[in-house]
């Protein structure tokens, strides 16, 4: 069946390569001068690399540029990037942090507009229009997640659902009596109230939803064909931070061959987590680096996400030209290092969900025993296998440290856990219990 796409800016989001690299040069040059102009702190970071915005003529010239991260927000807590005085932001939003104190962003009237407009690209993107009915069960507040698919939304014209999150058997019900089409909530949230609709004998034929919008957290495709599979739908994976503009930076296609990134507001660039050198070869895995090209109120110039991934610049097939990012594989932070060997969540949840006998729920405990590191993985069996003889359950056990073991090339520990057992998430998933961290 031949897909059908549809585009809230088509002129914009199929403009040619040419049209956008001359665009981004034209901004970036701009851009740089208006940080350096007011933002002290990175103003101060251009100098110590004498480096001038007279020296920035094109992308070309990026690599030239200091890198900002998250220490940098820490350090200039809470308005120390702002470009703009106080009275001019228009929102505060603020991720949570490892010291404390909350990672803060400011947006001014200005930047919700085009955030505004980056997200009705999004919905659209993934097949809504002013006619939807959009169910938002991202949480609503100081995270990005509820108020920007919210906002995004309106500028389409449909109507909105602010569910936010909890309260599972209400949000179903809420889905079914107002007829919603989309659901935009995280991936994990999503796998929950497919869990709890078979729970409540409620089959993906009795819901009205046709799409699903799911960020915030790594999922795989494997994640996706199990969420299309318990909700009836088809899933879009979207991507965004608070420090740059929530979600709405990038989302997956009808073809679900990377995520496009709006580069008329975003540069994006892949490099080394280690040395930091650009990668510029096509579909090469690196961290993921953001410019800012239109902010106002917090623009950044190289922040380093930390989160890992691709980007391919060809054409796609849906006539969008606008670059893609890869599936995120895990974050160069959140790597999990066992007796040297690398280890990413995103590869267990590939091989727990090409597993049919294990739920999609499951938690990595860390340890160090008598100095050696130890991986346990707790996972759920389905419901239709825990009734099944032990013999059955032994044999899931096995295969599940055999194919582990070929996936992480370290042998973990499986523990099998009975169905609904296991922490569920209404907002961001707990994958990972680190206890070696509680040692130190």
């Amino acid at each position: 069946m031949d897909k059908k796409f549809t585009y809230y800016d088509r002129e914009t989001e199929c403009m040619p390569r040419k049209a956008i690299e001359d665009l981004q040069n034209e901004s970036l040059v701009r851009q740089v001068k208006y940080v350096y102009d007011n933002v002290v702190p990175y103003r101060q970071k251009m100098i110590d690399a004498k480096i001038r915005p007279a020296d920035i003529k094109s992308t070309k010239d990026l690599y030239k540029l200091p890198f900002n991260d998250k220490r940098d927000l820490r350090d200039n807590y809470p308005f120390g990037l702002m470009a703009v005085k106080r009275g001019d932001l228009a929102r505060i939003h603020a991720s949570s942090g490892t010291t404390g104190k909350l990672t803060v962003a400011g947006y001014t009237k200005k930047d919700l507009d085009i955030w505004g407009e980056l997200m009705a690209r999004c919905l659209v993107n993934a097949g809504a229009t002013g006619e939807s009915m959009i169910h938002v069960a991202y949480g609503y507040g100081l995270f990005t997640g509820g108020l920007g698919v919210h906002i995004g939304a309106e500028k389409l014209g449909a109507a909105v659902v602010p569910a936010s999150s909890g309260n599972t058997a209400r949000q179903i019900m809420l889905i079914m009596d107002l007829q919603a089409d989309l659901l935009a909530c995280t991936p994990s949230y999503a796998a929950y109230i497919a869990d709890e609709m078979k729970r409540m004998g409620i089959s993906p034929a009795d819901i009205p939803l046709r799409t699903g919008v799911f960020g915030a957290e790594p999922w795989t495709e494997g994640m996706r064909q199990n969420l299309e599979r318990g909700l009836g739908i088809e899933a879009f994976d979207i991507y965004g931070l608070s420090e740059i503009m929530g979600p709405s930076v990038s989302i997956d296609c009808p073809i679900h061959n990377g995520l496009h990134v709006w580069e008329d507001h975003f540069i994006a660039e892949i490099v080394d987590p280690k040395t930091l050198e650009p990668i510029e070869e096509n579909g090469k895995t690196g961290e993921l680096v953001f410019t800012t090209l239109t902010k106002e109120g917090m623009p950044l110039i190289r922040y380093r996400t930390k989160d890992l991934c691709s980007i391919d610049r060809a054409p796609c097939a849906c006539g969008r030209t606008h670059a893609r990012m890869g599936k995120i594989v895990g974050r160069s932070d959140d790597m999990l290092i066992i007796r040297g060997i690398n280890v990413f969540p995103s590869q267990i949840e590939t091989v727990l969900l090409n597993i049919r006998e294990a739920a999609p729920h499951y938690q990595i405990l860390v340890d160090r025993v008598n100095n050696l590191d130890t991986l346990e993985i707790q996972v759920e069996l389905s419901e239709e296998l825990f009734s099944d003889t032990v013999k059955g359950i032994e044999s899931v056990k096995k295969k599940l440290e055999k194919e582990m073991t070929a996936m992480l090339g370290i042998a973990p520990i499986i523990r099998l856990a009975e169905p609904r057992s296991l922490p569920r998430s209404e907002g961001k998933a707990k994958r990972v219990v680190d206890k070696r961290l509680f040692d130190k």
